[in-house]
């Protein structure tokens, strides 16, 4: 997949938003589970109502791959392995499943900040 990212699920919020730190992401391909689809839709309800969940949903349904059991197997794994983090079901599989396809995951959870194959772009600069 050329030009393709995994998405975890603050990426697309903060490309929702209109984040200008993700601006040059959105021309790229968007791969995501059906977990961080459901993460995703559950904020967008939560912050914006019904009507853009559902718009949003349907926009980013074309995005969701499969993943098979050796994927959530792994991905339980690595979360286990970093438990003292408090990582997501859906982030850990979505992490397992982009290092296995060779792509990016991009994120800006700092949880993440510090892992390989993570491409980190946070929301805004922490003001120091």
């Amino acid at each position: 997949m050329v030009n393709a990212y995994f998405f975890d699920s603050y990426a697309l919020v903060e490309i929702t938003k209109g984040n200008p730190r993700y601006i040059s992401y959105t021309d790229s391909q968007i791969v995501i589970t059906v977990f961080n689809l459901t993460e995703f839709t559950y904020s967008v309800l939560t912050d914006y109502g019904k009507e853009k969940a559902v718009q949003l949903c349907k926009k980013f349904d074309e995005c969701v791959y499969d993943i098979d059991e050796a994927t959530v197997f792994e991905a339980m794994e690595f979360r286990k392995e970093h438990k003292k983090r408090n990582l997501s079901y859906a982030d850990c599989i979505g992490y397992v499943f982009a290092r296995k396809n060779k792509l990016k995951f991009l994120t800006g959870d700092e949880q993440f900040r510090n892992f390989d194959n993570v491409e980190f772009v946070k929301a805004q600069e922490d003001k120091q």
